[in-house]
């Protein structure tokens, strides 16, 4: 089991990659604040459907936080949806959270959490043979997904799963 913010969600959409979710983790916990991003505010948008299919398949379930006062102090420097996902990951058993910003990954390591992003997932789904290339995923995650990726950090995750060019 893990928890997710909203971004990996949506850029997981994006590139029609969303169910590497389910066949990697199985079951995925999102907190209200992630729910209203993508579901409720998401109307026609990439992860809208997708993250309802989830719920609705009884994979995904949202479920809320309840240390408010951790939340309130996280929401000082995060988004709801990062500070809620990384306190749920706190009260529950979940192995990993899945973050893109920096700001809330520094936040979650600051407390032992395990963490990820996007581009970890699909390294991971790569080396698990959930993905069979990685190298047109990332392309279409820059061109598709509005997904910024240093060139750095692009060759590192294709030099990871043996793809490097």
């Amino acid at each position: 089991m893990v928890v997710s913010d909203n971004s990996p969600l949506v850029h997981r959409a994006v590139v029609e990659q969303f169910d590497l979710f389910h066949s990697l983790y199985r079951r995925i916990l999102v907190p209200p604040a992630v729910f209203r991003e993508v579901v409720e505010q998401g109307k026609d948008r990439a992860g809208q459907a997708e993250v309802q299919n989830a719920l609705d398949a009884g994979w995904m379930e949202v479920r809320t936080p309840s240390t408010t006062p951790l939340i309130r102090l996280l929401q000082n420097r995060l988004d709801d949806g990062e500070a809620e996902a990384i306190v749920l990951t706190l009260e529950t058993d979940a192995k990993l959270v899945v973050l893109d910003e920096m700001q809330a990954r520094q936040h979650a390591e600051h407390l032992d959490l395990s963490f990820t992003g996007t581009i970890g997932v699909l390294i991971r789904a790569r080396t698990d043979g959930e993905l069979d290339h990685l190298h047109p995923v990332l392309d279409r995650l820059r061109n598709q997904g509005s997904f910024w990726i240093s060139e750095d950090l692009y060759r590192k995750a294709l030099r990871a799963v043996n793809e490097a060019e």
